[in-house]
C-alpha cells in the first residue's frame, strides 16, 4: 500500500519571513540539501458528504491545483506506528485533467465501497479549503535516505453559513513545515527536527491539514474540541513483539501530544488527565521494550518523560481537590460558621495552587523541553530492535523477539498472578500495602489495554471492566491520601482545623469505600483470563 510519511512542525505564523530565512540557513539543512528549491501556489479543496462519513472513517479525499497540475488524492487513517510529530497514512494520488472527482480512481482504492456510495448517492461536495504557498527544498542524506522539506505558509478556510454566528471563525492560518520521507529511513526524519527544534521556533504538529480543516467546518477552531483518550493499537498476528511495542509507544505518544493543544486552549482538566495518563502509558510500555532499545536514548527519555508526568501529575492532583474534594466538604458544613471560614480560606489557597500548577503545565508544554521529548520519542519508535540476550542469560532469548501474542500471554500471566497475591493484604493491609497493590493492578491494567485487540474482544471487555473497577477503588482511597496531604501544606489556619476536616471526610469516605472494594476484589478474582 502505497503511503505517505512525514514529520510536521508549525511556527509562528506572524513570523513567517523571518522564520524561513532563519531555516534556509540552518547549517543540518545546509548539510543534506540537495538541489534547488522551487515554490508554487498550492490550493486544496476537500470533499465529504453532510453528514462527515468519510471523516468518520478516517479518510480525506482531495482535489488539488499545484502550478496548474490537477491532482486527486485519498488519504486513509493512520497507519500503526503514526504519533505525535509523525504522520503516516495510506495515499493513492492520480494527476487529472479538471477540477472534478474521477469516481473511477476512487474504485482502486481500498474504501472503495464508501467512497463509491458517497459519489453515486451524490452526497459529495466541498467542504473547507487549504491555499498554500509552499517552498520545497529536495534532500539527501548519508545513509542514501531522500525527503522533501515543505514549507508551507498560508490559511484553510470554509464559506460560513448564512445563519452562522457572525464571531464564528472560518478562517485559520497555517504555518508549518514538513520533512515528507521519500525513500530509506524515517529516523532521519526525526534527527534532523531534532537539530531545528534547537534554535528555531517550533511545536509538533498534531493534525494535519485535513483534520484542522474538518475541525474548523465543525467549529472546532484547530482541533482541540474533545481531549484525546487511549485507542486501541491494531497489532498484526505474525508481528514480534518489538513491532508490536513500537505502534504501542506510537500511540502513546499521540495521545500525549493531541491533548498538547487543548491544554494550552482550553481550561477544561480533562486535558490534563488524558496527557498524564498518556505519559503513564508511555512508562508502561517503554519499560515493556527495555531490553531491545539503545540504553543510552531511552534512559535520557524515561528522565524527560518523568519530568512531564511529575508536571502534569502536580496539576492532576490540585485538579482533582479543587473540583471534587473541596466542594462537597464546603456543602456539608455551610452552616458551621467557623468550620466554612476555614474551609474558604482553604478553597481560597487551592484554586492559587490550582492555578499556579496549571500555569506550570502550560509553560511545560510550550517549552523547546516538550517539543525534543515529543521528537526524541517518535526517534525512539524507529529505532530498529535488536533483541539481545536476556541479562545472565546469554543462551535465552529476549523475550520481545516472540511472537507479540506469545509474549502478550506470558506478560499478562505473570501480572495477573502478581496482582493476585498483592490483593490478599486487601482486607487488612496498610496505606502502603494497598498503594502498592494500586501499582500492580495499574500495570496490569495498561498491559492488558495494550494487547488486548489480539484476542477475543468480548473476554478481554468483562476481564478489563473488572480489573477497572478494583483499580477505581483502590484509586479513589489514593485520591483520599493526596487530599490530605495536599490540605496539610496549605491550610495555615488555627491548628490546621480546616485540614482535620479534611482529615475526617477522607477517612470516612474510605469507610464508606470498603465494601465496594470487597465487591470489586471478588469480581476481578473471579474474572477469567482472555489471554489463555
Amino acid at each position: 500500500m502505497p503511503a505517505e510519511i512525514e514529520i510536521k512542525l508549525a511556527f509562528p505564523p506572524g513570523e513567517a519571513a523571518a522564520f524561513v530565512g532563519r531555516l534556509m540557513r540552518h547549517p543540518a539543512l545546509r548539510a543534506v540539501r540537495h538541489g534547488r528549491a522551487r515554490t508554487a501556489r498550492v490550493v486544496s479543496t476537500y470533499f465529504d458528504t453532510s453528514d462527515w462519513s468519510l471523516a468518520g472513517a478516517g479518510i480525506a479525499l482531495r482535489l488539488r491545483n499545484e502550478g496548474g497540475r490537477w491532482l486527486q488524492t485519498v488519504k486513509g487513517p493512520p497507519l500503526p506506528g503514526a504519533g505525535g510529530a509523525l504522520h503516516a497514512r495510506p495515499e493513492y494520488e492520480w494527476p487529472v485533467a479538471a477540477k472534478r472527482l474521477d469516481p473511477a480512481r476512487l474504485a482502486t482504492t481500498p474504501w472503495r465501497k464508501l467512497l463509491g456510495k458517497t459519489v453515486a448517492g451524490g452526497a459529495l461536495a466541498p467542504r473547507y479549503t487549504s491555499d498554500i504557498e509552499r517552498k520545497t527544498v529536495p534532500l539527501a542524506f548519508a545513509d542514501g535516505t531522500s525527503a522533501d522539506l515543505c514549507v508551507d505558509v498560508g490559511a484553510i478556510r470554509v464559506d460560513a453559513p448564512r445563519n452562522a454566528a457572525a464571531r464564528r471563525v472560518t478562517r485559520v492560518p497555517v504555518a508549518e513545515i514538513e520533512i515528507e520521507l521519500v525513500a530509506g529511513d524515517p529516523l532521519r526524519l526525526f534527527e534532523l527536527a531534532q537539530a531545528f527544534a534547537v534554535d528555531l521556533p517550533l511545536s509538533v504538529g498534531a493534525a494535519n491539514k485535513a483534520a484542522r480543516g474538518y475541525a474548523l467546518a465543525r467549529g472546532w477552531p484547530d482541533g482541540w474540541r474533545l481531549p484525546v483518550r487511549a485507542a486501541d493499537v491494531t497489532i498484526d498476528d505474525k508481528a514480534r513483539a518489538d513491532e508490536a511495542l513500537a505502534a504501542i509507544a506510537a500511540e502513546c505518544l499521540h495521545q500525549i501530544a493531541a491533548n498538547a493543544a487543548g491544554l494550552l486552549c482550553d481550561r477544561d482538566p480533562e486535558w490534563v488527565h488524558q496527557m498524564r495518563i498518556g505519559t503513564r502509558r508511555l512508562r508502561s510500555c517503554l519499560a515493556l521494550d527495555a531490553g531491545a532499545l539503545p540504553p543510552d536514548r531511552l534512559d535520557s527519555l524515561l528522565v524527560e518523560i518523568k519530568w512531564l508526568a511529575g508536571i502534569l501529575g502536580c496539576a492532576r492532583d490540585w485538579d482533582v481537590f479543587a473540583t471534587e474534594t473541596v466542594p462537597p466538604l464546603t456543602a456539608h458544613f455551610a452552616h458551621d460558621a467557623a468550620a466554612a471560614a476555614g474551609l474558604r480560606r482553604l478553597r481560597a489557597r487551592a484554586a492559587a495552587q490550582r492555578r499556579a500548577a496549571r500555569t506550570a503545565a502550560v509553560d511545560a508544554v510550550r517549552s523547546p523541553r516538550f517539543q525534543q521529548l515529543v521528537l526524541a520519542t517518535g526517534a525512539l519508535c524507529t529505532v530498529p530492535r535488536t533483541a539481545r540476550a536476556a541479562p545472565g542469560a546469554p543462551d535465552a532469548p529476549n523475550p520481545v523477539a516472540l511472537p507479540a501474542k506469545a509474549f502478550a500471554r506470558a506478560l499478562l500471566a505473570r501480572r495477573h498472578r502478581k496482582l493476585l497475591r498483592r490483593t490478599a493484604l486487601l482486607a487488612h493491609g496498610t496505606r502502603e500495602e494497598r498503594h502498592a497493590v494500586r501499582i500492580a493492578a495499574k500495570k496490569l491494567r495498561y498491559a492488558a489495554e495494550f494487547f488486548a485487540p489480539m484476542f477475543p474482544p468480548k473476554r478481554a471487555r468483562e476481564y478489563l471492566g473488572a480489573l477497572a473497577a478494583l483499580q477505581d477503588v483502590l484509586g479513589r482511597y489514593n485520591d483520599g491520601a493526596t487530599a490530605t496531604r495536599l490540605a496539610l501544606a496549605i491550610d495555615r489556619g488555627e491548628n490546621g482545623a480546616a485540614a482535620g476536616i479534611v482529615r475526617g471526610w477522607v477517612a470516612a469516605q474510605a469507610a464508606a469505600l470498603e465494601p465496594e472494594l470487597a465487591t470489586a476484589h471478588r469480581r476481578f478474582a473471579k474474572a477469567k483470563r482472555f489471554w489463555t
